[in-house]
Formats: structure tokens, sequence, C-alpha cells
């Protein structure tokens, strides 16, 4: 029983004990525990009484004294996130040198230099930084060549951002990177018409090309019919000679010659459609009597 009741005393002197403890501890400023990238005013009676922007672990009643005792419930403890921060305007309304309406995009970043400026001189600092980057946005980039706009974001941006006032820096914002993101026309009819400017030069260059690519192709065609016709005309003109060549060299042998022209005579005969062979027995006498109609039948009149 000591041991289980010693065991649920250090439970609950630990876990419930020392949390609650600790809880007071900070509601009456006993100690604060400072983060990264954090910082905590403390006000008392309308003053700042102490910034602390270095991260650890601090006693504000041996920096500040009895006073740290009366912030609690005269006071006030502010908290100021002191990160990198960024935001992004959206299409700010600028003209072109040639009159076109453009929209631009610009993205920023920005950080805190001085919490108590960004708390006691502007209600709020964050949107009068952004009204000032917008304002710069228009007032350094109107009136650029349309080429430029479209092209030259790095230039653009650099101005922008030596165009920004230094009131920011008063307000307790520092301005960090600018950067032009996106440039793109405002007028919905201007966009129709370059999309169909677009369109009319595209159909133009696909009809270029497949005009070029026909004429490539025809002279390649032409190209190889002429060299195949001389080709086919070497070869005619090399076939009379080889064959008078081949019989030049036959008709030395006259058995030879008669040979071959018989065999000729009678494949040639074989080949032609209207040769007819008719088979007689031997020993019918129809050749005779074939012999003997022939002679009978009467001579026609000349």
């Amino acid at each position: 029983m000591s041991f289980l009741t010693a065991a649920l005393a250090t439970f609950f002197v630990s876990f419930v004990g020392v949390p609650i403890l600790l809880g007071l501890a900070r509601a009456f400023g006993m100690y604060v525990i400072v983060r990264e990238r954090q910082c905590i005013v403390f006000e008392l009676f309308g003053t700042v009484r102490d910034v602390i922007s270095e991260p650890g672990l601090y006693f504000p009643w041996l920096r500040i004294g009895p006073f740290a005792a009366l912030i609690p419930f005269f006071g006030r403890k502010h908290w100021v996130d002191l990160r990198l921060d960024q935001a992004y305007l959206r299409s700010q309304p600028v003209n072109s040198e040639e009159g076109a309406p453009m929209g631009i995009g610009v993205w920023y970043e920005m950080v805190v230099s001085d919490p108590q400026a960004l708390l006691y001189k502007n209600a709020d600092p964050a949107g009068s930084l952004r009204a000032n980057v917008s304002n710069a946005t228009v007032r350094s980039l109107s009136n650029m060549q349309l080429e430029r706009m479209l092209e030259d974001r790095h230039t653009m941006s650099r101005t922008v951002r030596e165009e920004v006032s230094a009131k920011s820096q008063e307000w307790g914002y520092k301005l960090g990177s600018v950067y032009i993101r996106k440039v793109h026309f405002r007028d919905h009819g201007m966009i129709s018409q370059i999309e169909q400017k677009v369109v009319n030069r595209l159909r133009q260059v696909t009809a270029a090309i497949q005009q070029d690519g026909s004429n490539r192709v025809n002279v390649i065609r032409s190209t190889a019919e002429r060299e195949a016709a001389v080709e086919f005309a070497k070869a005619g003109a090399m076939r009379p000679r080889i064959v008078g060549a081949a019989l030049a060299e036959v008709s030395r042998d006259p058995e030879v010659a008669g040979a071959l022209f018989d065999v000729l005579e009678t494949q040639q005969l074989l080949e032609s459609p209207d040769l007819r062979v008719t088979i007689v027995p031997a020993g019918t006498g129809l050749l005779a009597e074939l012999a003997a109609a022939a002679a009978e039948r009467p001579m026609p009149a000349r």
C-alpha cells in the first residue's frame, strides 16, 4: 500500500502538479520562453518595458523588476513573429507604351525588422506594405514597351523593389525579394484577337511546311524516275548487243545454229494460240483418204 501510495503521489505531482505550477509561474510573469524567430514585447501603462528577441529562457522579474508582477494584470505581452513571410499581388493594372491594358502579378517577401514600430506606428503594417508595393508596381511599370514588359521580368522586379518607399521600414517591415511572376492581357477582346492571329499564323506555317514537303517529294520522285528511265534505256540498249553477240557466237557452227533455230521455231509454234495438233493412229489409212478428198475438191475460181 505504501508503494502504491508513493506511485500515485509521484504521478500526481509529476503530471498534474508540476504543469499547474509552471502555468501559474508563466501567468504571473516569473519566466518566459522565447523560441526561434520570435519576439516578445512587454507593455505596462502604455509604455514598453522590455523587448526580448533572442531565443532562450528569461526571467522578467530580474529584467524589469517589480513591474513584471503588474504586467499580467495591467499590461500586455505582445508576441511578434519574426519569420520570413510572403505575399502575392494579382493582376495589378498597368498600361503599356502602346496602350495595351496589362495585368502584372507581383510576389514579394517581407520580414519584421522593428517589433515596436510594427505594433505602435501603424494599425495595419502588412496592408500598408501591400499598398506600397502595389503603388510602386503601377507607378514604375506603366508606359513600358510591351516587348520589354513581356520578356524582361528581372529588370522589372528590380525596378519595383527600388521604387518601394522606405516608409515601409518605418512601419516595422523590411522588404525582401520582389519578383514579377505573371504578365497578362486584361482586355478579353484583345486576347481573342491575339488568339485568332496566332491560329491564322499557325495555319499559314503548317500550309507552308506541307507545300515545301510536297515540293521536296516531287523533286525526289522526278529525280528517281529520270534516273530509272536512264538505267532502263541503258539496259534496253545493251540487250540487242548481248543477243547479237550470242547469235554471232552460235552462228560460227552451222549445226548448232540450225538446231537452235529449229528449237526456237518449235517453241514459237508451241506458244502460238492457233496451234492445233491432230493425232492420227498408225495403219488407219486416214492420210490417204484426206489426200484423195483434197484432190477431188474443186479449185476456187480466181
